[in-house]
């Protein structure tokens, strides 16, 4: 009976609590995740002040056994982990998911929110609402960590709990024991070892990277403003740089075109002949596009006013950027949407890699040099023994191998194999197979493209214009995972054409 091991180790935890250490400080007296150690027998902390890191002798997570259900570990909360814990069972698993987040971005509607036209509420969807057992069940958990190590062979993975901007409570080191483990850990935005990146610019791939761009543009307008600000000054904070010509970044463009269209130029009548945009990329926007459809969006987003600049970056600065040919661009706001690549934790592991840096899975999206691991989304791509190439890193190739990963981890546990080293001799079936569907990109001004054909060199139905904007907003409305956040989008979509953007500095 689970709950009554657990209620016998919480009795052991209260025991040893007594022991900790007294402090005057009140920030101390808080519980410090000390939630977890009912999890373990043992609990030994060393007596150091409260701001000191604190090294903890703790074992986490046990292994579960034989009469309980398995444990699925999931690390990541991004389109293929989260995919992933939607489909499982939770009559047949228990669920533990870690992650510095606990809510998952819907990426496609994220440069909307940058200008207004959406709230950030609507694109997050918390954890505990995609896959409700997490909060439910007594054998399911959420823990707001990181993964520092994976130790495959002793089937434990090591974690440290997430305690940005409070120092006042050192990090708790943890291990979780797990049956299956799934890596979905995501990517990272690519710099390409250009200096000053990481220090200047800032990414959109997060809700707090929106919540920046927002601020930093709206304060940007204020400060221009301001009596004394010279012209040279003034046009430079009002200059908006984005740097990529994928959907992401031609996506942002056309928001912050529409937003200087519609909202800037009523409301900031001193400026408005200041702001502009400018969209730098190696080589064509929208490479993955159709030809005819590449040519409408940079006619479409020229007539908007965005400035299309074809460079390299060479070096970012404070206040400019530095191109290949010597040229210098000053800017106010920029914003680096130039692909990913795998993340630190990735290229760490002792596992083996597909071409880039991934983690190389097989055709079943196993870890085949481990038992019991898998990988998908963007951290993960097929060994070079496979044949196959690597997929993109897009939303629907994360999103399709976590359907495909939660309905073959249920059938390996419905047949009993859910426990750790005990699916060798299980048949896993048709291996994973990914088919295009196609892709969608908004330009401003009412105006989308929508591209579906399954490969640059196939032939299918190509659109642009209003039509293609309707069925992209259709589209994105029905993928938002949950009915409230549909409700959300809506309601902020027609109050947008309505009122107009919410041009408040929170």
């Amino acid at each position: 009976m689970a709950w009554l091991r657990n209620l016998s180790k919480f009795a052991t935890k209260r025991a040893s609590s007594s022991q900790r250490p007294k402090n005057t400080d009140p920030f101390c007296l808080l519980p410090s995740f000390t939630f977890l150690s009912h999890f373990s027998s043992t609990n030994t902390i060393e007596e150091k002040p409260c701001v000191e890191p604190v090294e903890y002798n703790y074992s986490g997570l046990e292994p579960t056994r034989p009469h309980e259900k398995p444990r699925v570990v999931v690390l990541g909360s991004g389109w293929a982990g989260c995919r992933l814990m939607k489909g499982l069972d939770p009559r047949v698993y228990d669920i533990v998911c870690v992650s510095p987040r606990n809510h998952m971005v819907f990426t496609p509607l994220l440069a909307s929110t940058c200008v207004g036209t959406l709230e950030f509420r609507s694109v997050a969807e918390p954890i505990g609402r995609i896959q409700p057992a997490i909060s439910r069940e007594p054998g399911s958990y959420f823990f707001l960590a990181n993964c520092t190590q994976i130790d495959a062979h002793n089937h434990m993975v090591h974690c440290e709990t997430v305690t940005e901007g409070v120092e006042t409570i050192a990090p708790w080191k943890f291990t979780i024991s797990y049956d299956k483990l799934v890596i979905a850990l995501g990517s990272q935005p690519s710099t390409f070892g250009i200096q000053g990146v990481k220090e200047h610019a800032i990414f959109l791939r997060e809700v707090h990277h929106a919540q920046e761009i927002r601020r930093k543009l709206l304060l940007n307008l204020m400060l221009s403003d301001v009596p004394g600000i010279s012209e040279e000054e003034k046009q430079r904070l009002l200059h908006c740089v984005v740097v990529g010509g994928g959907p992401t970044g031609v996506e942002f463009s056309g928001e912050l075109s529409d937003f200087i269209t519609r909202d800037v130029r009523q409301r900031y009548v001193h400026v408005k002949d200041y702001i502009r945009v400018t969209l730098i990329e190696a080589n064509e926007i929208l490479s993955s596009f159709d030809d005819r459809l590449r040519r409408y969006a940079t006619k479409q987003l020229t007539k908007s006013g965005v400035r299309l600049v074809r460079g390299i970056v060479k070096d970012v600065k404070p206040q400019k950027i530095v191109l290949n040919d010597g040229s210098e661009v000053p800017y106010g706001l920029l914003v680096w949407s130039t692909g990913v690549g795998p993340l630190p934790i990735i290229q760490s592991l002792d596992l083996p890699k597909a071409p880039g840096g991934r983690i190389g899975v097989d055709e079943w999206l196993r870890v085949s040099s481990v038992q019991d691991v898998f990988s998908i989304g963007d951290c993960s791509g097929f060994v070079e023994s496979t044949g196959r190439q690597t997929l993109p890193a897009l939303a629907q190739v994360a999103e399709r191998q976590g359907k495909y990963l939660a309905a073959l981890l249920n059938k390996i546990g419905k047949a009993g194999a859910g426990h750790a080293n005990s699916a060798k001799e299980i048949e896993f079936g048709d291996p994973f197979v990914y088919r295009h569907l196609g892709s969608m990109a908004s330009i401003g001004r009412y105006k989308a493209l929508v591209d579906l054909r399954q490969n640059k060199e196939a032939k299918g139905l190509a659109l642009a214009g209003f039509l293609s904007f309707f069925i992209w907003r259709s589209a994105y409305i029905t993928r938002v995972i949950s009915w409230r956040n549909r409700f959300y989008v809506f309601v902020n979509w027609i109050t947008t054409v309505v009122f107009g953007r919410d041009i408040s500095r929170l």
